[in-house]
């Protein structure tokens, strides 16, 4: 879709176009926080405007008294970068159990029918396991730090980087089950049980290490503290 261009006479949105572009992270509350900044730059120009509607001088006077890009992009880019971390923690949180529960399931299902996985796949299984619900934790931790004690406490500048990060190691071993499960729907009677995981567990590790991967993004971009 072709971007809407801008009128060479329209200081405002060609300021906020160029703030647009600066910043990365959640879609919505990147388009919230630009709308607010538009309706705070048209009142502080009619303010300064001698007319009902805002000329370009009086435009260009209300964005000196906000600010140009560089001084505004870091602190929007804050929220949009603790919004994003938070979105991926919790994408986490709320995946991981559901497929713990899916993959144990899955274990029942291939014992009920009289097959077991080889040993080291065991082990890997376990390892895995035991991964994915490590990184579910992180992720709660995150999400609770990030929430209400973000604005009453320093936020770590580190934690939106160690969310991403958290969000790609639980994307690694989504992958890696997936390939497990393959394997178990070899063994397992009813396959269509273990086909079915499997897809589903497919499916929420592309959703987690997109998310992952915008978060860490987002924390590698300048900030400016609260």
């Amino acid at each position: 879709m072709k971007a809407p261009e801008i009128p060479a006479d329209d200081p405002i949105e060609a300021h906020l176009a160029d703030l647009t572009a600066t910043l990365h992270g959640p879609a919505r509350l990147k388009t919230q926080m630009v709308d607010e900044l538009r309706e705070g730059l048209l009142d502080t120009a009619r303010e300064l405007s001698p007319d009902a509607e805002p000329d370009r001088d009086a435009a260009r006077q209300a964005i000196r008294q906000f600010g140009p890009v560089a001084e505004l992009a870091p602190s929007f880019q804050r929220e949009l970068t603790i919004t994003q971390a938070r979105h991926t923690a919790r994408t986490v949180m709320l995946i991981i159990p559901c497929l713990l529960v899916c993959w144990y399931l899955v274990e029942l299902s291939t014992r009920a029918a009289g097959h077991r996985l080889p040993g080291p796949l065991q082990v890997v299984v376990a390892h895995l396991g035991g991964l994915a619900a490590l990184t579910a934790l992180l992720a709660a931790v995150s999400l609770s730090v990030t929430g209400t004690l973000a604005r009453r406490l320093p936020l770590p500048q580190q934690l939106p980087l160690v969310v991403a990060w958290t969000g790609t190691t639980a994307a690694v071993a989504l992958g890696l089950s997936a390939l497990t499960l393959i394997t178990a729907a070899v063994l397992a009677t009813n396959w269509p049980l273990t086909a079915t995981a499997c897809l589903i567990t497919i499916v929420f590790h592309a959703r987690i290490a997109a998310s992952a991967r915008a978060c860490r993004h987002c924390a590698r971009l300048p900030v400016t503290a609260p």
